[in-house]
């Protein structure tokens, strides 16, 4: 008998512990009443993601994503019914998926690329960039093409899919380069600046933006093959309806109205802070197409176009 006690009551344990575990799970995943209760709520910036999201510096950050996730979050504390303290986390390529996942991060703003892999551990908003991974190289270095690789050290930034298209690329057969990982994009570009890498693989709004904000501009050119074409997109936890419809509405609006393409004109093809320097990347046929269908497709459905 006390053998059957003793088992029913770690039965009954265990399934209180399978309660607790599934409440704290959908509690970790309810977005709008963890920031309804704590009055704040963080966002994944980066420091130097092209005009899409970068540093001013002193904790202060700027760009396209970050203002899209300011409406974003100005239509949370309208659901919530009270102001939010908006604090911002800087994060890298390599943290900014468990750092959404785990909830440090309530909404991440920068320049991650929406791919079946990623939708298995967070959730997309509808693309709001869509995104052409090219090679940025120094002006004089005589590189074209993918071909002209072969040889080279190849930079590109830890935690993203760059140089995995490029060696999938079909033109990248027989190509033989050394890869070279910078901690971040500036570093990435820092990497090419000084002569450690004779490429950076990346997207090109990223690439513009770093050679926009380079000593000297002119040393530096966008070239060769479209390697792949990505959809961009601002990342919340996986299964939070709530957070997403928010999210999602409040894009629809902003394209709707007009606010969208008035924030790329802002963003990509004027001066922005804090050098004054202009990216120039007008909007895409690719980029009016996705606005055109709010959708949060992952990268492979494009590829089957």
């Amino acid at each position: 008998m006390k053998f059957i006690k003793l088992k029913l009551a770690a039965t009954l344990l265990a399934a209180v512990g399978t309660i607790l575990a599934t409440s704290a799970q959908a509690q970790s995943n309810d977005t709008l009443a963890k920031v309804k209760a704590s009055g704040s709520i963080t966002m994944g910036v980066r420091d130097s993601s092209g005009a899409l999201s970068y540093t001013l510096g002193d904790g202060k950050y700027a760009g396209y994503h970050v203002e899209v996730c300011q409406n974003i979050i100005a239509a949370i504390e309208k659901e919530v019914g009270k102001k939010l303290e908006t604090k911002y986390v800087a994060v890298t390529s390599a943290n900014r998926i468990p750092l959404t996942e785990n909830g440090t991060v309530d909404i991440e703003c920068g320049s991650t690329t929406n791919n079946a892999t990623r939708q298995k551990q967070v959730s997309f908003l509808n693309t709001t960039f869509v995104e052409e991974v090219r090679i940025a190289v120094k002006a004089n270095s005589g590189i074209t093409s993918i071909a002209q690789l072969n040889g080279k050290n190849v930079a590109t930034t830890t935690g993203t899919t760059s140089v995995q298209t490029l060696r999938k690329n079909e033109r990248a057969t027989g190509v033989d380069f050394k890869e070279v990982l910078g901690k971040d994009h500036s570093d990435s570009f820092l990497l090419l600046e000084t002569g450690r890498a004779d490429a950076f693989v990346m997207d090109g709004a990223i690439l513009a933006g770093n050679i926009a904000n380079a000593k000297t501009p002119a040393d530096f050119k966008i070239v060769g093959e479209v390697l792949s074409v990505e959809p961009i997109a601002i990342m919340v936890r996986k299964d939070d309806a709530a957070i997403k419809k928010i999210g999602n509405d409040t894009i629809a609006a902003m394209v709707k109205s007009g606010a969208m393409a008035k924030l790329w004109d802002k963003w990509f093809m004027q001066a922005i802070p804090p050098k004054n320097a202009k990216i120039g990347l007008a909007l895409s046929e690719s980029t009016k197409a996705a606005w055109a269908n709010l959708n949060d497709k992952p990268m492979e459905d494009y590829a089957k176009k």
